[in-house]
Order: C-alpha cells, then sequence, then structure tokens
C-alpha cells in the first residue's frame, strides 16, 4: 500500500475560508482521491496519477526492466472503436526527436486522412459514433457514474445488432436504455426527468423504453431504492443533514412494515422529508419539497394522510 503524497497546488476552500493555514491537502493513490488533511473533505475523486510509469507487468517469470510492457487508456464500449484504434499524431518528429523528411511526412499527412475516412466509412461506426457523442453530453447533464455509462453502451449496441435502432431516433432508444441502466444499477432517476434532460417527449421516451425491455428480454428492478430517493431529494429541497437522518429512520420503519410497497418511490421520499422537516423545524413548504421530487403538491397531501393513518406516530 503507498502512502498519501502531499499536494501543493489544490487548497481547501473550507479551511481556507476559516482562515486555517496549516490545512494540508494529499493525494491517495491507491484511490485517486485528494483529501484535506485537516477536515477530511474530498475535494477530487479520480484524479490521474502522473508520477509513476504507465506499465504493470502481470506475467510469471517476474518483473523486470527489459519486462515492462506498455499500457494505454481502457478499453470501454462507450467508443465506437472501444478504444483500440490507432490516431496518427501531429508530430513531425520521430521517436528519436529527429526531424521528418518532408517526402515521409506528405505520405503520412494522406495516411491520417485515409485512417480517418476508412473509421466513418460504415454506417454502423457512423451511428454509433453520433451516438456515444450524445452519450457523453448527457453523461454531464445527468451526473451518471462510469458504471452507468457502460452498462447504457452495452445496451445500445445490443439494440443496434438487433436492428431496433432502425425506424427509431437515435436519441429516443440512447435515452431509453439510459434509464434502463439507471434502473438496473439503483441510480434514483425518473422517466420524467430523462426524458426533460435530452428534450424527448414522455410519450416516445416510454414506447422506446418498452421496445428495448420488451425485444432485449431485459429484467429491470419494479421500483428504485427510497432510501437513495431521499438523499436525492433532500439535496435538492437544501435540507440538512439532520432531517436527512430522521427521514432515513422513518423510511426504514415504512420498509421493514411494508407499507411502501407498491408506492410512488419519489412521492414518498418526499413525505417523509417532509414530516421530518416539520420535526426538525426547518422551514420548508409543502411547494418546495414537491417541486425538488418532480411531484404535485396534491400527491405529496395524499401520501402524507395515508402515512399518518398507517403510522401513529406521525402525528406526533
Amino acid at each position: 500500500m503507498e502512502v498519501a503524497r502531499v499536494s501543493s497546488s489544490l487548497r481547501c476552500s473550507i479551511c481556507s475560508n476559516k482562515g486555517v493555514k496549516s490545512a494540508i491537502v494529499v493525494t491517495d493513490p491507491e484511490s485517486g482521491e485528494i483529501i484535506c488533511s485537516n477536515c477530511g473533505i474530498v475535494i477530487s475523486q479520480n484524479t490521474e496519477d502522473n508520477t509513476r510509469p504507465e506499465w504493470r507487468y502481470f506475467g510469471s517469470e517476474g518483473g523486470g526492466e527489459n519486462n515492462r510492457n506498455r499500457t494505454g487508456m481502457p478499453t470501454s464500449l462507450a467508443r465506437h472503436d472501444k478504444g483500440l484504434a490507432t490516431i496518427i499524431g501531429r508530430t513531425d518528429r520521430d521517436a528519436s526527436g529527429n526531424k521528418i523528411h518532408a517526402s515521409i511526412r506528405s505520405k503520412m499527412e494522406r495516411l491520417k486522412v485515409w485512417d480517418f475516412r476508412t473509421g466513418t466509412h460504415d454506417s454502423t461506426n457512423r451511428n454509433l459514433i453520433q451516438a456515444f457523442n450524445e452519450l457523453d453530453k448527457l453523461k454531464d447533464k445527468l451526473g451518471l457514474p462510469a458504471a452507468v455509462i457502460e452498462r447504457t453502451a452495452y445496451i445500445y449496441r445490443k439494440a443496434r445488432q438487433r436492428g431496433l435502432v432502425r425506424g427509431r431516433t437515435i436519441e429516443g432508444i440512447l435515452t431509453a436504455a439510459i434509464y434502463i441502466a439507471c434502473r438496473d444499477l439503483g441510480v434514483p432517476k425518473t422517466l420524467k426527468e430523462v426524458a426533460a434532460t435530452n428534450s424527448i417527449r414522455l410519450k416516445t421516451l416510454s414506447r422506446c423504453y418498452r421496445t428495448l425491455v420488451t425485444k432485449l428480454d431485459i429484467s429491470t428492478p419494479p421500483v428504485i431504492d427510497p432510501m437513495k430517493c431521499i438523499v436525492k431529494v433532500a439535496n435538492n429541497a437544501d435540507l440538512n443533514e439532520n432531517t436527512k437522518r430522521q427521514a432515513m429512520d422513518v423510511m426504514d420503519n415504512l420498509t421493514k412494515k411494508e407499507i411502501s410497497a407498491g408506492k410512488n418511490p419519489m412521492g414518498l421520499a418526499a413525505t417523509v422529508l417532509y414530516v421530518s422537516s416539520l420535526k426538525t423545524g426547518e422551514n420548508k413548504t409543502q411547494t418546495d419539497i414537491a417541486d425538488a421530487a418532480g411531484i404535485t403538491e396534491v400527491t405529496l397531501r395524499n401520501r402524507f394522510k395515508d402515512l399518518k393513518d398507517q403510522l401513529p406516530e406521525l402525528n406526533n
């Protein structure tokens, strides 16, 4: 295990605002996180470690200086060529640093043009390039983790292989694949939220979702975990940690008594958070929490009445 090293280029904003000058920012090479040594907050995640060589040896003969196999970027299904293609560089020097002759350089320029043309000559590659460029944009808009992106790319490739994209829009099939991946991996994203992010009609997205689930024989979880919905709604409504903890305790009680079965997880999470905010004294109205959860105030009030009848302790 490697020891975390000190990073001098970053500073913790929380400790700096408090006037703490002795706060040291360290980098953990194993987890790739940049951490403040004073308050423990994670400043950045998944950082690249440029201090170590980019080769590793996994052979059985022992790794030595002559057995270092260089590695490139990892393969990914979210790239049209899976990250296995080569790119002809723009440099005018060879590997030894010597300047390339003009005739050879002209030949390399022609090879570069044909390399680009052959990569987009196939209709399948053009389709995948367009789809995964759109996926890269939606990744930032929705804040999706890498596992969801890989799962989405796998589902889209499968749909493309079965011919399900023909006659439908790339955006519709891709957005439906994102929603399926979120459901499969437990990421709390609603169908309405995913549709609004990519500016697709909810009816069109629902039709594409049913097509993928039926044709590809995909089994998704019936509902999203309500406990994850609590964190999402609480962050959108800017609720404090005490309210979140109380809401999680109430939700755990609802799950144990099987009261949450068959109910909309977003509506249930919003109602539990509203009850918890009343207990903790936070100044949050039903409109604030309903907007944060993407539901109506009527849904929140109806769910609140049901919970009061089934859980008498909420009346206190």
